[in-house]
This record gives C-alpha cells, sequence and structure tokens, in this order.
C-alpha cells in the first residue's frame, strides 16, 4: 500500500475507483474517498457479481448455490499496487486500481478473470518460459443513439459529413475525428498505456489502435482501461465507440487480434526460434495446440451471440483455425518477422471478448501444444477462407456445449470457472432468445 499512498499524494488524488473485472470484461467495484481506501487497504464485493449476466440477471439457482455460498457472502478484494491508473476525464482528480479477488481464506476466487490469466501465466513460468503479447483493437465510432431498434449510423466528422464507403488505411478518413483521438491519446499517455499506432480499418468509421508488444498481465490490465477511455473519449465528442464484434450489418467484424511468442527465462531469448534462426519444435507445437483447442475454448473468445455474426460468409473474419505466414485469411497468422521476434497471431478473438480471458485462452492453447507435442497441419498457401479442416463452432450454444465437454479444457481452466461461465453465457442466450428481431417483423409480420 505504500507505493499506492505514495502515487496518490503526488498525484493529489482525491478519489479512487476500485475495480475487478467481471465474467464479461465489466468494471464493477465501488468510489471511495482516499482516506477510506487507505485504511481499508482494498474492499469487500458479493463474490455474486462474479456470476453476473451482461443483461444484470444471474445463473440459475442450483449452479449458483453449487458454486457460491448460499449466504451471498463478499469476497476480499486486494489493490495490485502495478494497476493503478489515472482518470483523465473526472471532474476531480480521480484514479482507478484494479483489484485481485480473493475468499476469506485468503485464496484466490476461481471465477475471477484475472485470477485465471494469472493462473496460466504460472503454467509457463514452470516451465521456465515468459509469454509475450501484443493485442489489436478494432472498434467502431458512431452516431449516438437512443433506441436499440434502429440500425446504428457513421458519425459526421470534422468536415460536416458522414462517412460513407469503406476507406482502408485512409489517413483523411481517420484525421475526421481528429479532436476525440488527440483527446484519446492525450489521456492514454497519462495513464502510462503502451498504445502504438492509430489505423482506419476496412469498415465505415471503423478504427484499430495497437499496443507495444509486453507482458500479458500488464497488457490485460491496459485494454480493460482503454476499452474505458475510448469509450469516454467519444462520449466528449458526442459520438459513440463500440467494441461489440458486429455492431453493423454489411459491414466487417471488429476482432482483437492476439500477437503472442514466448521467451526464455532466464536468456530472454525467444524458444519459438532454434540456434539456426529457424522455427524451433516448441513453435510448431504452441501452433499444433492452438489449431486442436481453440474449437474447446471458443466461447472466451467469442463470448456472445453477436460474436458469431462477424464469423458469417464475406465477413473478412478467417473462420479457421489454419496457419500459414503472413496470410491474413489464416485464423492464425505467422507474420515475417526476424528470429527473436518470431510470433503467432490469433486472429479469432473479437473485440468483445473479456481480455483476461481471451489471453489466457489463446495462451493456454499453445501452451498445452508445448507440453504434449502437438504438430500442426501444413502451412496453407493462399486463401484459407473456404478450407473446412478444423472447422470451429459456427454458433454460441455449439461452442459452449463443446467447451462443456472439454476435459483438457476444465482440468487446466479449473470446473468451477467452465460450469460458472457456461451458465452466464447460457442465462444471456435465454434472454437473447425472448426479443422478438426487426427481421421476423419485416418478413413474417403480414406473411405468414
Amino acid at each position: 500500500m505504500k507505493k499506492l499512498e505514495t502515487w496518490m499524494k503526488e498525484n493529489q488524488i482525491t478519489e479512487i475507483e476500485c475495480v475487478v473485472s467481471d465474467i464479461n470484461g465489466i468494471a464493477r467495484g465501488k468510489i471511495t474517498p482516499v482516506s477510506k481506501f487507505i485504511a481499508e487497504k482494498g474492499m469487500r464485493l458479493p463474490e455474486s457479481i462474479l456470476l453476473q449476466t451482461v443483461t444484470g440477471d444471474y445463473v440459475e439457482d442450483d449452479i449458483y448455490y453449487d458454486l457460491l455460498d448460499p449466504a451471498d457472502i463478499d469476497m476480499i478484494c486486494h489493490p495490485d499496487p502495478d494497476a493503478i491508473f489515472l482518470i483523465p476525464w473526472a471532474l476531480e482528480p480521480t484514479a482507478q486500481v484494479i483489484h485481485d479477488c480473493y475468499d476469506r481464506n485468503g485464496l484466490p476466487i476461481h471465477l475471477s478473470p484475472r485470477n485465471l490469466l494469472k493462473k496460466v501465466l504460472r503454467l509457463y513460468e514452470e516451465q521456465g518460459w515468459k509469454p509475450i503479447v501484443s493485442p489489436e483493437m478494432e472498434f467502431y465510432l458512431t452516431r449516438r443513439c437512443e433506441d436499440p431498434d434502429l440500425p446504428l449510423q457513421p458519425p459526421i466528422g470534422r468536415s460536416g459529413r458522414q462517412e460513407t464507403g469503406r476507406q482502408s488505411f485512409s489517413i483523411d478518413a481517420a484525421n475526421e475525428f481528429d479532436p476525440l483521438f488527440e483527446d484519446m491519446y492525450d489521456w492514454c499517455e497519462l495513464q502510462g498505456l503502451d498504445i502504438d499506432t492509430l489505423i482506419h480499418e476496412e469498415g465505415t468509421a471503423q478504427m484499430e489502435i495497437n499496443f507495444r508488444h509486453g507482458d500479458p498481465l500488464q497488457l490485460a490490465d491496459q485494454v480493460f482501461v482503454f476499452k474505458r477511455t475510448m469509450r469516454e473519449a467519444a462520449l466528449k465528442h458526442d459520438v459513440t465507440a463500440t467494441f461489440m464484434a458486429k455492431p453493423v450489418s454489411n459491414e466487417p467484424g471488429s476482432a482483437m487480434h492476439l500477437h503472442q511468442s514466448v521467451v526464455d527465462i532466464e536468456t530472454g531469448e525467444s524458444v519459438f526460434s532454434d540456434a539456426q534462426g529457424k522455427m524451433s519444435e516448441l513453435f510448431l507445437h504452441h501452433i499444433g495446440g492452438l489449431q486442436k483447442y481453440i474449437p474447446e475454448i471458443l466461447p472466451l473468445l467469442a463470448p456472445n451471440v453477436n460474436s458469431f455474426r462477424r464469423f458469417l460468409p464475406d465477413t473478412s473474419a478467417p473462420v479457421n483455425v489454419e496457419w500459414g505466414l503472413e496470410n491474413r485469411t489464416c485464423g492464425l497468422r505467422v507474420p515475417d518477422s526476424d528470429p527473436q521476434n518470431r510470433r503467432v497471431e490469433n486472429r479469432l478473438p473479437g473485440a468483445d471478448a473479456n481480455v483476461y480471458l481471451a489471453i489466457a485462452g489463446s495462451l493456454l492453447c499453445g501452451y498445452l501444444g508445448m507440453m504434449k507435442k502437438i504438430n500442426p497441419s501444413a502451412p496453407v498457401q493462399g486463401r484459407a477462407y473456404e478450407r473446412r479442416n478444423l472447422r470451429l463452432p459456427l454458433t454460441l450454444e455449439a461452442a459452449l456445449e463443446r467447451m462443456e465437454h472439454s476435459k483438457v479444457i476444465r482440468e487446466y481452466l479449473g470446473p468451477e470457472f467452465v460450469k460458472g461461465y457456461i451458465a452466464v453465457k447460457r442465462v444471456e442466450h435465454e434472454n437473447f432468445k425472448q426479443v422478438i428481431s426487426s427481421w421476423e417483423r419485416e418478413f413474417l409480420l403480414l406473411s405468414v
């Protein structure tokens, strides 16, 4: 706490947002004066928030009471001194501190996404390995809209005109929103977020922010904070930033591409390259693990009904776990690089995924491949979009069922987490099925 107290004093902080990530990546917690934060050295929250759905509902009672104390007790949340960030948009000097969740015996809560990522990172550490990741976040800017039944529209830029058509990598199209992005960059710098390049993506008013490579837990924290920051910067300029996987019909979906590599802890050298600088056996096994196990952890990468709309035909998303060199039609792309920076880019996660869970799941798949010496398929030459080998589940229901029956995933992620996660997603899916869509009203109302 001494480190936190010093930092808060130097920055004249008067208020603290104590936050944890729930299963959907939503920031939940308490807002407290600095004096109370220092006195209590953490916070207590109902452990039930870790089984709360995106709609605010909870799982069925039999699952709820099997995983949580029937008395709806509190969990103990301790601040991580390395996860404190300024909140530049607040009216008073305010910071947010990411907390870790423990039970009353001081043990990590299994349902906590941040704890799950730490659990996977420990698997690597036990082998003398350290993973390195670099996320790429895609998102859309849209007009503000109060009616969820209305389709989203592109916002008005500096020119006073609405963007039309697709403007991949257009500097001028990105500059239409310069005032917004200047605030975003300033706020990210104040928070110490390691963002790198901004590009205009393929979709209308679709953007991408790339993060510099680094420690997976630190990068997960930064993406968690960045999504809040981007939304706040957009609201300041009277537009909306959305990380939905497929927010606009007939436009590309938004991904969270994950570049991942592994180095030796002692030497810092990449274990993905051999002494001759070529692809190592560990690298090929890492890819083999991604190919074999991504279909079993897909709900961590595509957690919502909307996530699977990104995988529909002609949506520019690679719906496969093929791999290839510099091949963006593969779900697993190996960028051209020098031996020390050899990596694989997992192109399957959606921007809507909980970043802690997406990184944990992707790294776990690679780890299992390395430990079980799983050989990958042959790399793809040419287009992989039409490939049917190693096909992924194409609906959320099918993906949840596959994850539920995976003994390996239950063993490594823990039966409590798998059961709780699947239960939350099934409640959300049942809620979705209760909603009558505009398609049904348009084509069935007077026709059947």
